[in-house]
């Protein structure tokens, strides 16, 4: 049996624990990969970085309580910015991931 250390958290993780993604140096989380085009509503600061409020998805809007982290990659030539964010989803506290597409002005949910 492994023990891991979750990154940032007094929680530890054994390798026999069901339906759960170890990963070393970030949160431990099961996520599932969506991209869904989202509608949004986010605010710029001066330097122009978008920030998102709220979404809606398939009908359920949805508060962006938290933004954890924030990312940019570049795949394909397409520059993309990676929001790692924790709200309250059906009474939840839920992780998710949404993508802003630079070139296109578009948001997704990338993954729940």
């Amino acid at each position: 049996m492994i023990n891991v250390l979750c990154a940032g958290t007094n929680c530890y993780i054994s390798e026999d624990a069901p339906n759960v993604l170890r990963v070393i140096g970030r949160s431990v989380v099961n996520m599932k990969v969506v991209m869904a085009p989202i509608e949004m509503i986010a605010w710029f600061d001066i330097p122009g970085t978008p920030r998102p409020i709220r979404f809606r998805h398939d009908g359920n809007v949805v508060k962006v309580e938290m933004i954890k982290r924030i990312s940019e990659e570049k795949l394909a030539g397409n520059r993309t910015k990676i929001y790692e964010c924790q709200s309250e989803i059906h009474g939840q506290m839920r992780v998710f991931e949404l993508k802003y597409e630079l070139n296109t002005c578009k948001w997704f949910l990338w993954k729940i």
